[in-house]
């Protein structure tokens, strides 16, 4: 009865992990601000572990959240919300007004000096793209939340399975843009590559602000 048992905890888990792993790619893989961004600087090489480490990190700590059922105050306070979507909307079309401007300028992608100030322009990019997006919340929050709840014994390896998927997604994109980096930082590609940026940053901010 006891290898039985044991069998059967091992299904649930296994079931629960890879339900994680398959809804966390559904949600992760569309494209959005976060993405398009990790695909720009992969393209630029420019402080790409770190970029990756933050969304990655980011996304483990909300999943963790979601998982233990913060969803519910989220839904509970919509002042919050609503602070979140002005000021990720308002950053979204910021950038998307610079990656527009350096698209109609034909300035090719360059590698930028590994600076101090570079670094953290990095970061706090990295960080507002993703802690500054309403839509991570209701995705991860809220949406992940309530599915991993279907899974009561095994949610925690539902959260599992979610953040194996975020981390090989980010690792995945930053690692691919960088291998065509030589193609991407090509006039035309790089221009390309910048309207590309600027329309999903405004298309996120379009759904974000609360209009």
């Amino acid at each position: 009865m006891i290898a039985v048992g044991l069998a059967w905890n091992t299904m649930n888990a296994l079931t629960a992990y890879f339900a994680g792993l398959l809804f966390s790619f559904s949600l992760i893989v569309a494209i959005g601000a976060q993405n398009a961004f990790v695909l720009r600087q992969g393209a630029r090489r420019n402080h790409v572990k770190t970029v990756i480490g933050i969304c990655a990190a980011s996304d483990l700590l909300l999943i963790a959240a979601g998982i233990a059922g913060m969803g519910a105050i989220v839904r509970s306070d919509s002042s919050l919300l609503t602070i979140i979507r002005l000021v990720g909307g308002a950053l979204l079309l910021a950038y998307a007004a610079l990656a527009a401007r350096r698209a109609f300028q034909q300035l090719e992608l360059q590698a930028e000096a590994d600076d101090g100030h570079s670094r953290r322009g990095v970061i706090a990019a990295a960080l507002g793209f993703t802690w500054l997006n309403p839509a991570v919340y209701l995705d991860t929050l809220v949406l992940l939340g309530t599915v991993a709840s279907s899974h009561p014994a095994s949610r925690w390896w539902f959260g599992a399975g979610a953040a194996t998927a975020s981390i090989v997604w980010f690792i995945a994109l930053g690692g691919a843009a960088q291998l065509l980096a030589p193609i991407l930082r090509r006039p035309a590609a790089a221009r390309a590559l910048e309207l590309f940026v600027a329309v999903v940053m405004t298309a996120t901010a379009v759904r974000t602000l609360p209009i």
